[in-house]
């Protein structure tokens, strides 16, 4: 029997965000013409047919332009933003799951383009140095915590970065700080610690796809 190719999990993750927006009161503008979903199982092709081999394994391109119909457009038009990240997403999530990485931060953009018909696509990409965020946070409801020249704290508090409700968690329980090309998790002198990967640690460097356990809430560290 022939072997049925299985969907990447970044993109089911994408299809059941993509129901949720259709309950969200989107449904009308996803009856006819273009699917999303079709978007991004061309994005995620794309990325694996411009692979490239670096100094720091397989690159794949990070900036993806999406020419779409004037009548597409403007069915997307009410919700394009939120449809753009959440197709960045699941390319990411892609490009975790394969290995893949990045020069630089992700970027999708729908582009109208008057010479196409409504339902037909075309996608383009390539690779782009720099950009921010070089760094984000991936909190388990999929948001994304961009990461900068700044610390970014993790505990009870309202004023952390990422507010936690949980009583196994200190008040000011860690931060994530930028250093010299890295970011590095600090536990700040927390009641139960602060795990990477599994391990307690007390400051460690991170790595791209790293899991920072804190409480009962797992966050993965990803660089753009």
């Amino acid at each position: 029997m022939p072997r049925v190719a299985s969907t990447p999990m970044g993109l089911q993750r994408f299809e059941r965000r993509l129901e949720r927006l259709v309950e969200g009161g989107f449904a009308k503008a996803f009856r006819s013409g273009i699917q999303p979903v079709e978007i991004g199982r061309r994005l995620l092709r794309e990325m694996d047919a411009c692979r490239t081999i670096g100094v720091r394994g397989t690159v794949v391109p990070n900036h993806f332009t999406v020419l779409i119909s004037t009548a597409d457009r403007e069915r997307f038009e009410a919700f394009g933003e939120t449809l753009t990240h959440e197709l960045a997403d699941a390319v990411r999530e892609h490009a975790h799951e394969e290995g893949y990485h990045f020069v630089g931060a992700v970027y999708v953009d729908l582009v109208e383009d008057a010479r196409r018909r409504k339902g037909d696509f075309k996608v383009s990409s390539e690779i782009v140095e720099g950009g921010a965020p070089t760094a984000e946070l991936v909190l388990p409801d999929g948001k994304r915590v961009p990461l900068g020249d700044e610390p970014a704290r993790i505990g009870r508090m309202p004023d952390c970065a990422i507010s936690l409700s949980d009583t196994q968690v200190s008040r000011h329980h860690a931060e994530v700080r930028p250093g010299r090309g890295e970011y590095r998790i600090v536990d700040l002198g927390s009641t139960n610690g602060t795990l990477l990967n599994g391990v307690v640690v007390s400051d460690h460097p991170l790595a791209d796809g790293d899991e920072i356990s804190i409480g009962n809430t797992s966050i993965r560290f990803e660089e753009a």
